[in-house]
C-alpha cells in the first residue's frame, strides 16, 4: 500500500525544512513555469578565453557594454546610445557599474541564468570588466553575433525568413 523510496546515493540529504537539492549539473526550474536556470557557459574569471574581447573590454568597456545592452534590449536602442550612456555615467560619476548591472540582471532573466557568483551589482562593482567579458561570451555562446546586433542576429537565425509563431499558454478563456 505504501512504498518507501530511499534517497539517491549521489545527492546529499536536504536540511530539515529546506527543499530538496537538485543533483549536480542539473537544470534548475524556478517557481515560474516558463523560466529554467542553466549555468553560465564560462566563468567570471575566464576573460583570457577571448583575448581581443578582453583587451577591448579593459581599454574601452563602453563598446562592449553597448553591444551587450543592444542585444538584451532586443534592438530597441542602438549599441551606440547604450555605450555613450555608459561612458557618460562613468566619466561624470564613476558609477557605470550601476547602469551595467541592471543589464546583467535583464540578461540573466531572459536567458535563465543564475545570479552567480554573487548578486549582479557586486559582480559589476568588484569585477566590472570581467562581468562584461562573461556576458559578451555568454551571448556569443547562445548564438548572437555581437558585431551585427539584435535584428541581424535574428534574421540569420530564421532560415529563409520563416518566422516561428509564438507559443501560447492556456489561460482563462471566456
Amino acid at each position: 500500500m505504501y512504498s518507501h523510496k530511499s534517497p539517491s546515493p549521489s545527492a546529499p540529504p536536504p536540511e530539515y525544512g529546506q527543499p530538496p537539492r537538485p543533483p549536480p549539473h542539473a537544470t534548475v526550474v524556478s517557481a515560474s513555469p516558463l523560466i529554467s536556470q542553466t549555468s553560465w557557459s564560462t566563468g567570471l574569471c575566464d576573460c583570457c578565453i577571448d583575448i581581443p574581447n578582453c583587451c577591448l573590454t579593459f581599454w574601452c568597456p563602453c563598446i562592449i557594454f553597448g553591444q551587450i545592452a543592444a542585444i538584451v534590449d532586443k534592438g530597441r536602442t542602438s549599441c551606440g546610445v547604450h555605450g555613450t550612456r555608459y561612458a557618460l555615467i562613468n566619466v561624470l560619476t564613476g558609477c557605470g557599474c550601476l547602469y551595467s548591472c541592471t543589464y546583467r540582471t535583464k540578461m540573466r532573466r531572459q536567458q535563465g541564468l543564475p545570479e552567480a557568483p554573487t548578486n549582479d551589482c557586486c559582480v559589476h562593482f568588484c569585477c566590472g570588466p570581467c562581468a562584461l567579458c562573461q556576458e559578451y561570451r555568454e551571448l556569443q555562446h547562445r548564438g548572437f553575433d555581437m558585431s551585427i546586433g539584435w535584428q541581424e542576429s535574428m534574421d540569420r537565425s530564421m532560415p529563409n525568413g520563416v518566422q516561428i509563431p509564438p507559443v501560447t499558454h492556456g489561460g482563462m478563456n471566456r
